[in-house]
């Protein structure tokens, strides 16, 4: 059964409509897989990986053009010395836990090496954001296999959201985290979001402008007192098919942070969050002496800052109600958003109640 997500509840954010499926695959050729790792024994997991695919497998020769924002750097991101020198990305991105980012880094490797990529070396997008107040991931549980598996796994449609993936074990705003993703189509483009949520405190949480996290506060709804209150960390991705070039990606990375402060992230010094942006409106071939590339006008990017702002804020929201409560290590337990607490919420805040 499908999960519940924002607009099931009857509660909708920003002014610019959603693509088919409200999530980053309504970006044409844009894949998303997740492998999922949730065990008791011999140790508390709760983790997994999510894969991004900008295109199809011929990705490993056709590259996109891409560009990236750090918010706040405390955090991981393999590959950006070379974005930021190319600007060309050329394999799927991975996020997963923070212990697992080089595992995972080389799972992606290793999937170029099955899939005959004839390049002689890789420096694959892996990101991370911590669970380890949930599961052990201490005990490196996730494994290049299991990276493969998202990696192969990778599918078109409807994302699976909330305690899935790299999504699985994290917490956002002291309630239950993880994966989300939204939509926007804006001027003929769509541009898509990926979230993997692990950030903010209770009191800053808003939806819709509505402070929500003060309204359903750890009196109403459990926080656990380790819970960070400021750490945490954001994992943004980015999609569009408008034709960028790699410094318009980069302009369109940093508008995630209008989304996560739209929702009550401020970056706090404890937080790695890292955007990254692709385009799949220009194609570089691997080996080719020479590609036509196009870009829209400076003055066109407006409105994509918009709809990337909009999809990171509702991505984050999907993620949010997606989620379910969930017992971890020591017994821990991080509590669900209640649907129906933040549907009362909002309807008594907009009548003045």
């Amino acid at each position: 059964m499908a999960k519940a997500r924002l607009r099931d509840l009857g509660i909708s954010t920003g002014v610019l409509p959603t693509g088919r499926w409200n999530a980053i695959t309504d970006v044409a050729g844009v894949r998303v897989g997740v492998a999922t790792l949730i065990r008791d024994a011999p140790h508390v997991v709760r983790t997994g990986v999510t894969a991004i695919w900008p295109r199809g497998a011929e990705l490993w020769q056709e590259y996109c053009f891409a560009g990236t924002h750090s918010f706040n750097g405390n955090g991981e991101m393999t590959g950006l010395p070379w974005i930021a020198e190319q600007g060309l990305l050329g394999a799927p991105i991975c996020i997963t836990n923070t212990w697992s980012v080089g595992i995972v880094r080389d799972g992606i490797s290793a999937a170029a090496l099955k899939a005959g990529a004839t390049q002689n070396f890789h420096l694959p997008v892996a990101a991370e954001t911590y669970d380890g107040w949930l599961s052990e991931s201490e005990t490196f549980p996730v494994t290049t296999e299991l990276a493969i598996a998202a990696i192969e796994g990778a599918i078109s449609g409807p994302v699976a959201e909330g305690n899935v993936g790299g999504g699985t074990g994290m917490i956002c705003h002291e309630f239950k985290g993880g994966t989300g993703t939204a939509s926007r189509v804006v001027d003929g483009w769509t541009v898509g979001a990926l979230v993997q949520s692990n950030y903010g405190s209770r009191e800053l949480f808003r939806v819709d402008g509505v402070p929500v996290g003060r309204m359903i506060g750890a009196d109403v709804v459990g926080s656990h007192r380790g819970v960070p209150r400021e750490g945490g960390s954001i994992i943004v991705v980015l999609a569009t098919d408008a034709p960028l070039l790699p410094i318009q990606c980069q302009r369109l990375a940093r508008r995630a942070t209008t989304g996560l402060a739209w929702v009550g992230g401020i970056g706090g010094n404890g937080s790695g969050d890292i955007f990254i942006a692709f385009s799949t409106g220009n194609t570089v071939r691997q080996g080719d002496a020479m590609n036509g590339v196009r870009m829209i006008a400076p003055e066109a990017m407006t409105n994509l800052f918009q709809a990337a702002a909009e999809a990171t804020e509702e991505a984050i929201l999907n993620a949010m109600c997606a989620a379910e409560t969930m017992v971890g290590r020591e017994g821990r337990v991080v509590h669900a958003l209640p649907h129906d607490l933040l549907v009362k919420a909002m309807g008594e805040y907009r009548r003045g109640g």
